[in-house]
């Protein structure tokens, strides 16, 4: 048996209460280190109305983090902490989680009970699965409540990675009004208002306690162009949710480069097939889209360090019990490749005539632009024609850009599987569900190993390289950290005082 103690803290239930002079503060932010901290995130105000709906944008995942706790969130370095759970225990060998919930309470003052969170708690679980049959959430068998503080998670099998999918945004516990905080919100114009519902009580503090304005977050989610904007201009002190498609715009906006931070983060940047017909049903065709690009060429297209590209669906071992499976051109030259490419292009052209051009959907922004300038080329130069088409379109070829929700293998290959409606390869589906079912941890990495190495034949998805997660912090802030799960909690930052 393992536990996870946590330390006894005494918490002041804080009520929403208006700020003085907000409404003035909206329009700018003082350099004063008593003042709200004001953030940007990229995003659309959508992702703010509907966070569950626009999952996994910036955006929503945030508002989600502020406000509605799951019974384990990450910290900004990627490790667990207690959330909705104050404490929890691991018995029966990993099969069971028993989860101490912390005294908390639902937006119209009704108290937190065990009940409510497991019947919240299964239906999200259950909903979850059918988009990821095959990741941690695959064991659970049931959400008991033993007590009215007290959970227990059932599992047919121990799921090493089963904390990590907890702590995810859409695992937060939400009522009709919201969630248990650690912030309640309010819409103020354009803006959200978020105040702390709970703050660290050195004393007995009474309940219309006015809260200090340096721990209220004032947060937009706005376009990039203005975010970066809003932050040069000194009326943000931070801005979140940066990617790749709007990162060259910090060199002509004049950002000092000491205000960038990148998140070392791991998941998936790539192209994944979503068209059908003959011409995507034809493996040799897959196969010379992944072979003729060049990936080599896509760090010079973006201002940032440390990042570079990957032609595999996995980026480590983690549970293969083996490396990564490399394609099984990885090691011909560029021009090897494209003449591979371009003869399976001219056969399947002798066959059908002309190919029809591939729809490529991509996010706004120049760095995607950039990025769909360099697949033009490289496509075409082996005779495919392409045109771009906007996210929300059909298309042949879309642009996947998410940060891993755990570290397993299967939440890969589970996010360009089948469930996905992704161009994907039956027999590789089969042994996922065939891993979900092992008897034994040997057979079940086995599987995952054996289902990896079929997606990479199959060529349904084409890695360009790891997500790019940047952000703009100012010097007047304190306790922002890079994040391996790009994961900044609002709670955690400070204005400095000097």
């Amino acid at each position: 048996m393992s536990t996870v103690p946590i330390p006894r803290r005494r918490f002041h239930r804080l009520a929403l209460a208006a700020l003085p002079g907000l409404l003035a503060l909206l329009g700018g932010c003082s350099s004063e280190s008593n003042d709200p901290v004001v953030v940007s995130v990229v995003g659309d105000r959508d992702d703010f109305a509907k966070p569950l709906q626009h999952l996994p944008d910036p955006g929503a995942k945030l508002i989600l983090e502020a406000t509605a706790q799951g019974l384990v969130a990450f910290d900004a370095s990627g490790d667990i902490l207690p959330a909705l759970a104050q404490r929890w225990i691991v018995e029966d060998d990993g099969r069971s989680y028993i989860f101490r919930l912390r005294r908390a309470f639902w937006a119209n003052g009704a108290r937190v009970t065990a009940p409510d969170v497991a019947r919240m708690l299964m239906a999200r679980i259950e909903s979850l699965r059918r988009f990821d049959p095959d990741g941690p959430l695959d064991a659970v068998q049931a959400v008991i409540p033993m007590t009215g503080e007290v959970i227990e998670i059932r599992l047919a099998a121990p799921r090493p990675h089963i904390l990590q999918m907890l702590a995810q945004p859409q695992m937060a516990i939400l009522s009709r009004d919201g969630g248990t905080g650690p912030y309640r919100r309010k819409i103020w114009g354009k803006a959200v208002i978020l105040t702390p519902v709970d703050r660290l009580s050195g004393g007995d503090e009474p309940e219309d306690t006015p809260v200090p304005a340096w721990q209220t977050r004032v947060v937009r989610s706005e376009r990039a162009a203005l975010a970066i904007i809003r932050f040069r201009e000194r009326q943000a002190a931070l801005v979140l949710g940066g990617r790749l498609a709007d990162l060259p715009l910090l060199v002509p906006a004049g950002i000092d480069r000491d205000a960038v931070r990148a998140d070392p983060v791991q998941g998936l940047l790539g192209l994944a097939v979503t068209g059908r017909g003959r011409l995507l049903d034809d493996d040799g065709v897959r196969a010379a889209i992944n072979m003729a690009i060049d990936r080599s060429q896509i760090p010079a297209l973006l201002p940032i360090g440390g990042w570079a590209t990957s032609n595999r669906i996995v980026p480590d071992q983690l549970d293969l019990g083996r490396p990564p499976t490399e394609p099984e051109w990885a090691a011909l030259s560029l021009d090897g490749r494209r003449g591979r490419a371009s003869a399976a292009v001219a056969i399947w052209r002798d066959q059908h005539g002309d190919p029809p051009p591939l729809r490529i959907a991509l996010p706004q922004g120049p760095g995607a632009t950039l990025l769909f300038g360099l697949l033009r080329r490289d496509l075409g130069a082996i005779g495919l024609a392409v045109r771009r088409v906007p996210l929300t379109s059909d298309a042949d070829l879309r642009l996947i850009d998410e940060v891993a929700a755990y570290d397993s293998a299967l939440w890969y290959l589970g996010r360009v599987g089948c469930a996905r409606k992704i161009h994907c390869s039956n027999e590789a589906d089969a042994q996922l569900q065939a891993a979900s079912l092992a008897s034994s941890a040997e057979e079940r990495t086995a599987r995952i190993a054996e289902a990896e190495a079929l997606m990479v034949a199959h060529n349904g998805y084409i890695p360009l390289g790891a997500p790019i997660r940047w952000s703009l912090v100012s010097k007047r802030l304190n306790g922002f950290l890079p994040s391996p799960r790009a994961r900044h909690p609002l709670n955690h930052l400070f204005r400095r005082t000097n």
